[in-house]
């Protein structure tokens, strides 16, 4: 979360405004700014800011995400300026609209920039990007508050253990609601740094009082730009009402600034995951160890060892287990399903029932059947394996189509790329492969045939033949003594 400084903006399109809000005959027309232009120079990085990553998504999906269970969003206007496209680029499946900041010159020009864009909106609610564990409960208490007392400002306090750096609310009274000022640590008194009430960046505008005044705002400051919080005094001067609204949980306003504390807020939202989803019904030893991102679903009974990761939009049934060291991403995995240790797979479908591993990759486009078995270092790619087949040691399948019932053996190829081209192999129902064999493909094995081990099959087989593709066996009795002998001679 920038501490009140600078992001960045210019304009792109507007919407039309969103019918209106809940608890009035005439609710006002309520839009969403969220502050996305900044650099994060501590970050140390060539990345924006608000595209680095935390509980599995970039800081700033995680405030969209909130917006938009508030407002539709259309009526969502990210700020943007520091690498502006690659911004929209990673964003744009969201449908919020964008403003750019072009050129960077803080917080205030940043909502000058989007002016036009909010002109036709009562209300701005406006959010801090790389503040990702907004929720939106808490904006949603923030809007009502603001709406009911009237204000031309509302800003959103927290009370912080350790508030240095922020800057500090000073309250008309211990008990009112009314704000005299906002005073940031450098220009602090020792009694104000005292104060543990902070200014979290997030905030609610009459848009017409906002656009009234907000050129009066001065860059007469180090930094030479245009600082949101100062609206705040430019309101008290024309004595327009300013207040404040603290949450309950203040770590929601907290905001990644630097590498560390990108990486507290990544455990932090972990964790919560691991609660949320032990609460509802999961068993996962040791959440510690797990990452977990926040768009996995898992289903009550199932069970979760520790060092595991979940990421994307992984799924999975109940009564499941996943062991230790598994890395599921994007895949859908169905009840009775065990995961065993060391299992990687992508984009993958499992069936229930299934046995998955150890040490087994399944690659995109892997679907493996009910109650199928895939063993150690079994590795697949774009396959079909039907129910309770089994391909349960040291095999590569890939571009494959397999029936039910069938038994691969260890060693297993599908031969699926000729160097420019990649070929499909279809291995009927019941059919069994003896080890070591290689299927060269195109290539079809009918139903119930056998293949013997150590085969290279390279023609389709019908049903129920059995294919060899192997030199026959040749033995020279006495050979190797014969050999020993050579060598004994001096």
């Amino acid at each position: 979360m920038n501490k009140s400084k600078a992001m960045t903006s210019h304009s792109s399109k507007a919407s039309s405004p969103q019918s209106k809000t809940a608890n009035s005959a005439n609710p006002p027309r309520l839009a969403v700014a969220i502050m996305a232009a900044g650099k994060g120079t501590r970050l140390k990085s060539q990345h924006p800011k608000v595209l680095h990553e935390v509980g599995g998504k970039p800081l700033l999906e995680h405030v969209i995400r909130a917006a938009v269970r508030l407002v539709p969003a259309s009526d969502v206007y990210a700020i943007i300026g520091h690498e502006a496209e690659q911004v929209r680029a990673a964003t744009q499946h969201t449908g919020v609209n964008f403003v750019l900041q072009a050129e960077q010159r803080g917080t205030g020009h940043a909502l000058m920039m989007a002016k036009e864009a909010l002109a036709a909106y009562d209300d701005v609610i406006v959010l801090s990007g790389d503040a990702p564990m907004i929720s939106s409960q808490t904006i949603g208490q923030l809007r009502d508050f603001h709406l009911r007392q009237r204000a031309a400002m509302t800003l959103l306090s927290a009370d912080l253990e350790n508030p240095t750096g922020y800057g500090r609310v000073l309250r008309k009274g211990a008990k009112s609601a009314e704000v005299v000022g906002i005073v940031e640590e450098k220009s602090a008194s020792p009694a104000q740094k005292k104060i543990g009430e902070i200014n979290s960046g997030f905030y609610v505008f009459d848009v017409k009082q906002l656009y009234s005044h907000i050129d009066e705002l001065s860059t007469d400051n180090a930094h030479r730009e245009y600082y949101l919080t100062d609206i705040a005094a430019v309101f008290k001067k024309v004595r327009q009402r300013v207040v404040a609204w603290k949450t309950a949980t203040p770590n929601e306003v907290l905001g990644g600034n630097t590498r560390a504390e990108l990486a507290d807020i990544d455990e932090q939202m972990r964790l919560a995951k691991c609660r949320q989803l032990m609460d509802d019904g999961v068993t996962i030893f040791y959440p510690a160890t797990c990452v977990i991102d926040a768009d996995v679903e898992i289903a009550p009974d199932t069970v979760i060892e520790p060092y595991v990761q979940l990421l994307g939009k992984t799924k999975i049934g109940g009564n499941s287990r996943v062991r230790s060291y598994c890395v599921i991403r994007d895949s859908e995995i169905g009840d009775g399903v065990t995961v065993r240790p060391g299992s990687i797979m992508e984009d993958a479908r499992i069936g229930s029932g299934a046995i998955i591993g150890p040490y087994s990759h399944l690659r995109p486009g892997s679907e493996i059947g009910e109650g199928a078995h895939v063993g150690n270092f079994v590795e697949t790619k774009k396959i079909k394996l039907g129910k309770k087949s089994k391909a349960n040691h040291l095999t590569y399948l890939g571009d494959a189509e397999i029936g039910e019932g069938v038994n691969i053996g260890a060693g297993t190829i599908t031969c699926n790329y000729d160097g420019v081209h990649k070929h499909k192999t279809v291995i009927d129902d019941d059919v069994f492969i003896g080890s070591d064999s290689t299927l060269v493909a195109p290539v079809r094995v009918g139903k119930g045939a056998y293949i013997g081990a150590a085969s290279c099959i390279t023609d389709d087989v019908p049903e129920d033949a059995l294919a060899i593709g192997r030199g026959r066996q040749v033995v020279k009795e006495g050979w190797a003594r014969q050999k020993r002998s050579e060598r004994a001679k001096p």
